[in-house]
This record gives structure tokens, sequence and C-alpha cells, in this order.
């Protein structure tokens, strides 16, 4: 089974190849230069914090070189490393600090009163600032840093990554070390990943997304990471152009704010093979703005229980595939099935499950919920809905448990979304089902209004009826300013009210 220190084999293959560049100009890294410094500060974590194989250790703190010193080192001593949500409040982060059991929390500068906080409250036994870790992993290696760390086996716990928690309370995902390392090999077969591949990751790097795609992939084929500090659009699309950056991820949110940008017009883009979203729907629209824009633009997913990236194609199926996340990666096993457990047909739509080599071990401290998605023969059930067609590409319909069933019709409240978000006055929109005295539930829509324009919505309906069949169309209208979403563009809707 595959699985080690995925960043100290590359270092020891190419060592003067460049790793990582900081997108502010700060940093170049060579992979020698990476791995030393995560190997020291796994060394100052283990001899002067007595941080020990198997002993979680919170990490909270923003995009920054730190950050993967903590996350690498993890990779080499066997302890779990925990990431942690720099949005998160206090309050939500001691119930992920309790949970977990975390024996210290590294914590960046800005974050110093939060841990402070934790620390006093009991949720944390000790707490230890980043900048204190970094100098060591500054420092030359010596004969302490040499010291070898005991051998991880594959189903060691690398992470614990916390759900966003947008239906209940975050859950904490246990991803062993063989999970990291198949992400990274996987994703390098399917997606055809170069060692001249240039990515640069503005998403957080506490989330399964910029972790999974593309930090560990490009480690493994050993291309750049160029990383950006926070979102900012006009850095990002600098960026891009001024270091030819080759593969990008990003989310719907912020693809959106991209092309939104003055700079989507004119900025140079040659060095672009494709990107690929992310994360939450798409709407075809934004793909087809981008192909406009000479992008090859493709859609994935995946999810934090099962990795990000479980479906590829081709750029050729890019154009003639629009809106299909594409087919399961190489021995990836996938089914849609039924409410019975039976297998669906082309075109049906059913839950999505999983199982090989990518799915993760459970969730941590949880026995009752592994055991209503993690399937005693391997399979792990996603809760989302989907279709494949007779060429076993597969499309998403949305969450099992969004789904509503109005006059005994199921309904799909991304289907809606995406044609609502196509319409002129609306920039974004959210669907939830609601209860009905006559039809059982019906659709309420939560809307906003694109800049400068006003809702009305007798003319969403029309829109709509035109395109959707009439049980289908939302009964009930809200108009917001903005709708909550997570990091990673899903929205939050158990925050949405009527």
């Amino acid at each position: 089974m595959l699985h080690g220190d995925l960043l100290g084999e590359r270092a020891r293959l190419t060592p003067e190849r460049e790793a990582l560049v900081m997108a502010d100009g700060t940093l170049r890294l060579t992979y020698g230069e990476l791995d030393a410094r995560a190997l020291a500060t796994a060394t100052v974590l283990r001899d002067g914090h007595s941080v020990a194989k198997g002993d979680r250790v919170g990490l909270l703190a923003g995009n920054c070189p730190e950050f993967l010193d903590v996350f690498f080192a993890a990779g080499k001593s066997g302890m779990i490393v925990v990431p942690l949500s720099t949005r998160a409040t206090v309050h939500e982060l001691d119930g992920i600090v309790r949970d977990s059991g975390m024996r210290l929390l590294v914590h960046g500068p800005e974050f110093a009163d939060t841990a402070e906080r934790l620390l006093d409250s009991g949720a944390v036994a000790a707490i230890a600032a980043l900048g204190e870790l970094r100098h060591a992993g500054q420092a030359a290696p010596s004969e302490a840093i040499r010291t070898p760390f005991s051998a991880c086996s594959p189903d060691d716990i690398y992470c614990l990554l916390y759900t966003s928690g947008t239906t209940g309370k975050p859950k904490g995902v246990m991803i062993p070390h063989r999970m990291v390392a198949w992400n990274g090999y996987s994703t390098v077969m399917n997606w055809g990943l170069r060692e001249d591949d240039r990515s640069p990751i503005f998403t957080p790097l506490y989330h399964a997304g910029a972790l999974g795609a593309f930090l560990m992939p490009i480690v493994a084929i050993g291309g750049t990471i160029v990383l950006h500090r926070k979102f900012d659009v006009g850095e990002t699309w600098d960026t891009i152009a001024r270091e030819r950056c080759t593969v990008i991820l990003g989310v719907p949110t912020i693809y959106k704010m991209m092309m939104d940008a003055p700079a989507f017009a004119t900025v140079d883009v040659s060095s672009v093979r494709w990107m690929i979203s992310g994360g939450a729907p798409l709407p075809t629209y934004i793909i087809e703005a981008y192909q406009k824009r000479g992008i090859v633009f493709r859609q994935g997913y995946g999810m934090t229980e099962v990795g990000v990236n479980c479906f590829s194609m081709t750029n050729d199926d890019s154009y003639r595939k629009v809106g299909a996340i594409g087919r399961p990666m190489m021995y990836t096993a996938a089914r849609l099935t039924r409410e019975d457990g039976s297998e669906c047909g082309p075109g049906e739509v059913g839950e999505l499950w999983f199982r090989g080599p990518h799915v993760s071990s459970g969730y941590w401290n949880n026995p009752e919920a592994t055991a209503a998605s993690y399937m005693p023969d391997g399979w792990f059930r996603t809760g989302d809905s989907a279709r494949r067609d007779a060429e076993g590409f597969y499309t998403i319909a949305g969450r099992k448990k969004e789904m509503f069933i109005s006059g005994g019709v199921n309904v799909y409240p991304a289907e809606i979304e995406a044609e609502l978000v196509q319409h002129p006055s609306v920039s974004d929109a959210a669907v939830v089902g609601v209860g009905d005295p006559t039809w059982g539930e019906v659709g309420a829509a939560f809307v906003v209004a694109a800049p400068g324009a006003t809702i009305d919505v007798a003319a969403l309906e029309a829109w709509l009826a035109e395109r959707l069949s009439r049980l289908k169309i939302p009964k009930r209208w809200n108009v917001l300013t903005e709708l909550p979403r997570t990091p990673y563009g899903k929205v939050e809707k158990h925050r949405l009210v009527l």
C-alpha cells in the first residue's frame, strides 16, 4: 500500500527543484530546503514540546510557509495534525479542540488571543507560537534533527480534517497516511500533472481542497506551489501571469469574482493548461465564459471523507460534457444506489457511493456517524445525488438530504439554483424545501440581486417556467444581500431563515 513521507521522498529525488514560491515575493524554497524545515519542525515538536506519535497537534494559522512546515512534519513524525478554520469563533474552536483531544495548539501571531482563550478555558493544555517553530525550521540540520522518527503504517492517521458543519456539528474525518499518498499519486496519473506544473494556492490551507488539490499532488510530481496568504482577485491574476501558472483549482464563488474582474479580459493566460472547479455546484455560464477566453475549464468532485479528487475528464471532454464532473478515477469504484440499495441505471438519479484506497478511516470519536456512512464492505455513502449517462460520465444532482418531494415529484434544489443564477438580475441563489399543506413540500428561494439590478419575482417565475416543470418553481421568495457560504463556496443552508 502506498504511503510514507511524500515530501521527503520528493526532496531525495529532486532537492534542487523549486518547490514553493510565495506570491508576495517574500520567499522561494527548493524541495531540499522545504524538507529540511519540515524535519526541523518535527524535531522541535518532539524534543521541545514532547509531542509523540499519535498525539494531536492543532494548527491555527493563515496561509504561510510555516503552516506547511507543521503539516509536512506530521508526515515525518507520526503526530496527527489538526488544521483549524481561521474563520471559526472561539466557541466553535473550543468544541473541535476538545473533541480532538489535542496535546498542543500551534498558532499564528494573529491568533494569539484566541489561543490564550482556549488555554484559559481548559480546552487545550498547551499552546505554542508558530514563530518559535519557524526559528527552528530555519536552523541548520543538526544531530538531533537527524534522529530518526518511528515509521508510520498506511492506516496510521496523518491528520484530522473537521467538516464545515453546513448540516450540523463538525465531524473530525480521520485521514490516514495511505490516503494522503494515494491522493497525490492518483491525481498525478488521472489528471495528467507534470513536473513543470506550477499551481497557485489561494484557498485556505486548513481545508481539504487546498491540501488535496494541488499541494500533495504537486509535491508528488515535483512541480511548484505558488502560495497566496489570502485570496485577492488582482493578485491572483497577476500571479498567474507572472509565475506562469499552469493548473489552477478554485471554487465557483472565486471563479465568478475572477470572471467579473477587469483583468479577466486582458490578462495573459497563455501558460494555463487548464482550470478546475470544485467545492460546490458550478453554473455552466461560468464555464462557458472561461472557455470563450480560451481557457480549458473542467469541473471536479470530491469531499473530505473520500478525497477531493474522485473524477477525471480530458480537455476535449470538458467541452463536450459541460456540467459533468467526469468519469471515476482509476481504482476508484463508484456506484449510484436507490433507496433499497440496488444500483441505478443510466440517467437515473441515485445516491453516490465510493470504495477504494482514497476513502478515509471514519469519524474521530464518533462511531455512530461512522457506522451511518462507512459500510462494512468498504463503501462510503456520500449523501450526494448524481446521475450517470450512457458513456459513464457523472453529473451531480445535489445533496440527497436537500432533495424534497413536491406533489410526489423528487425536486433537487441544485437544478433550480443553476437556472436562477443565469437570469441577468440574479448574482446568487439557494433553494430549500419547506413544508406545505397542499403539496407536502415546496421550494423556498433565496436570491441575491446582481449589481444595479432589482429582483422581480414574477419575472423569475416566468423565467423558470420556460425551463423547469411547474412543481419545481419555488412558491416562496426571499431577497438577501448575500448568501452565507463556507470559504469553499458551499451555501450554509441551515443558516437560511424564512
